[in-house]
């Protein structure tokens, strides 16, 4: 019967509790993102993105394993519609969004 008494106590301080926070890597990763992204692209879990035909960063597991994506960005991002700029990223920029993109899975 204690168990079941503390039950809504633990679920009160788990809803209170803060996120973990994110790594000083995961960080950098949003601040690129948010840098040279958030123009078109939602970068978090809940907002659309400014551009309709943007894919949400929240969505890109759904169609990618996150981890292939690094050489795509590597090599530059280059795709069918005008309005998307290519991208080549550094090694540790790749790592960085990386990091960040697996946090919004």
């Amino acid at each position: 019967m204690i168990g079941r008494s503390l039950m809504p106590l633990a679920f009160t301080l788990a809803t209170l509790m803060p996120a973990a926070a994110a790594s000083p890597q995961e960080q950098r990763g949003k601040t690129f993102a948010l840098n040279n992204c958030a123009k078109c692209h939602s970068i978090d879990k809940v907002t659309p993105s400014p551009l309709k035909i943007a894919p949400p960063f929240r969505t890109l597991h759904k169609r990618y394993p996150i981890e292939t994506l690094g050489e795509a960005l590597a090599e530059g991002i280059y795709t069918g519609h005008p309005t998307m700029p290519t991208f080549q990223l550094e090694p540790d920029q790749i790592g960085d969004l990386l990091s960040y993109l697996k946090t919004l899975e």
